[in-house]
């Protein structure tokens, strides 16, 4: 398991200690743009099956639209996130936090278009209709706090709040209060 008390940003962006699994899926960042927001989602591939490849798959341009039948609906899409934690409480990063994930799509918060321009994606492996374990939260939390301490963050939304009726997740087993709890703001 890794050491969540250990994680740091190196200069580029990159979290050291974990794995790194670079995403094609990105592009630079407008200039003068203040990274002030991050995002849950959450995410299973095939749906509601955990610990699978899939996930890995699709953000890296990979998924074998033959491989289960769903795939064949989104093998085609370029998208990816900054970051995945797994139901294990594993952390995987896809994309520098200097850079551009593809992970918002149409989306808009505070009046400003285009929320992949300023925010960091993070996926919680899960689904809309099951908990999230503690060990996701915890991550979660460790993360969250790593994060502000290098990006002037000024918001923390779900997906379907910058997104919604588009979007549902991080869904309504998201536990919020005991998530906000963790990183000390009720």
């Amino acid at each position: 398991m890794i050491n969540h008390n250990a994680l740091v940003f190196n200069d580029e962006g990159w979290i050291g200690d974990i794995p790194h699994i670079p995403s094609p899926n990105f592009d630079a960042r407008p200039s003068d743009t203040a990274v002030d927001l991050i995002v849950i989602h959450n995410i299973s591939l095939p749906p509601g099956e955990f610990g699978k490849t899939g996930i890995v798959e699709l953000f890296t341009n990979q998924l074998d639209p033959a491989a289960h039948p769903y795939y064949a609906t989104i093998h085609t899409l370029r998208v990816s996130s900054h970051f995945l934690i797994r139901r294990t409480g594993e952390l995987v990063q896809f994309v520098s936090c200097d850079d551009r994930a593809w992970h918002a799509g149409a989306s808009q918060w505070e009046g400003r278009e285009g929320c992949n321009d300023f925010s960091i994606g993070i996926e919680m492996e899960g689904t809309d209709d099951r908990p999230f374990g503690s060990v996701q939260y915890d991550a979660l939390a460790k993360l969250t706090q790593i994060i502000r301490a290098r990006y002037p963050i000024r918001g923390i939304m779900g997906h379907s709040d910058i997104a919604p009726g588009r979007k549902t997740d991080p869904g309504p087993f998201f536990d919020w209060k005991y998530y906000l709890h963790l990183i000390g703001e009720v």
